[in-house]
This record gives C-alpha cells, structure tokens and sequence, in this order.
C-alpha cells in the first residue's frame, strides 16, 4: 500500500499548547483547556507522551463543518471462504497472499474495515489525517471469551497515530507478531475514541465496524471571515 502525501505539517509549542496543522481555513490544536474557536477543534492530548494511542477528548469549535461516516465495516475480499465467515473479510492480497505470522482475524479484518473507512473519506475529499472521533464494535472471534482488543489496536497504529508528535517521524508498528515496520499509512492523527465490545454486527462475520467523525480542511467559517 502506498503512503500518501502528507497535506498536513506539524508543529508543536512547547509548554501548553501543541498544535498539529490542518492547512489554510482549519486547525486543530491540543490544548489543556478552553472553548474551541470557530471552524476549529482542539484536541486534548495525554501529557508528557510523545506518541499516544489515541486523545483524552476532542472540543469541536462553533461553526466547525464535520463529516460523520456510517458504520463500516470489512468488505468480502476472499472468495476462497464460505460467505458470512470471518475468514471472507480478510483481504489475503493486501497481506501478501496469506496471513502473517500473529495476525489475528480481528487485527486481518480491522485493517480491511480500515482501508474502507478511507475511501469513504476520499470520496469526500478527506482522508485518515482529518478524523477527529472514531469508535470502534468488537465482535468475538469463535471460541474466544472477549473481543480480540489487542489484535485491533495492532491494526489501527498501522492507519493512526504513528508519528511522533515531537520529532514528526513515524514509528514502527508491529502486524501481528512480527517485528515492529513502518506503518502502512504514516497519519499524525489521534482522534478521540470508544472500543466496544458487542453481542454481534450486523453483517454474519463481521468481526468489526468503525464510525468516524473528519474534520473538513477548509471550514466555511474561515471563509466568511476572509472573504
């Protein structure tokens, strides 16, 4: 998978305020307290932590143009599987034919359900950098007495929150029980997130579905000011 442009730079202040650039017309800044300004959102980060899994929480300013995905989940990528398993929504091409060492069926799917999530962001216009919320159902794998949480992390490092936000260098990530690589999509990004284990999904073998919530680049609110 190729790694796209970065759109956004990073910049961060030392003290209080952190500030991850969203390009002209919109911005999102971690910050320890205050009301978000207009057509911004900011972003409340763990303190002292270079490189967090995911924000504290996220403020969204008035007039902040927002873009709210339905639940996505995995695509049927293998015929080779009977229909309506866990097996027939792992995409065995994007991982080189078969599953790697330690890759788990939620991890295989998570990173499939991802790669849907960004196209339904591209479709848009928008792409993993702008997420600002995202949450997450977990469906058991058979046989197993809780959601596979472990394995879903190991595919959302490799689409979020992978750079340091000191340095602006991406950090290795490991897929499944290989040794930490360069992650498949380098994103600054720490959206604010909930993981819930369910009952079930909607779709037999669906192990996973994310929501996320992007913020628009340009925010009409900026424009009027502007113009």
């Amino acid at each position: 998978m190729k790694k796209p442009l970065t759109r956004r730079p990073l910049a961060v202040g030392v003290g209080a305020l952190l500030l991850v650039g969203l390009g002209a017309g919109a911005g999102v800044a971690a910050t320890r307290g205050g009301t978000p300004a207009p057509g911004t959102v900011t972003v409340a980060l763990p303190a002292g932590n270079t490189n967090p899994n995911i924000a504290n929480g996220v403020g969204i300013g008035p007039a902040t143009a927002i873009y709210k995905s339905s639940g996505i989940g995995p695509s049927a990528a293998n015929p080779a599987a009977a229909p309506g398993t866990p097996e027939a929504y792992v995409d065995l091409e994007a991982l080189g034919g078969e599953l790697p060492e330690g890759v788990t069926l939620t991890e295989a799917q998570g990173l499939n359900a991802l790669a849907a999530i960004g196209e339904n962001l591209a479709a848009q216009g928008l792409s993993f950098d702008d997420v600002i919320t995202m949450r997450v159902f977990l469906a058991n794998e058979a046989g197993t007495e809780v959601a596979d949480f472990a394995g879903w992390n190991r595919a959302y490092r490799q689409y979020f929150a992978n750079v340091d936000l000191l340095s602006g260098e991406a950090v290795d990530v490991p897929l499944g029980t290989a040794a930490p690589a360069p992650p498949l999509v380098e994103n600054v990004a720490r959206p604010s997130r909930a993981a819930l284990e369910v009952a079930s999904l909607p779709v037999p073998g669906w192990l996973v579905e994310i929501e996320v919530d992007a913020l628009y680049p340009e925010q009409p609110f900026e424009k009027r000011r502007k113009g």
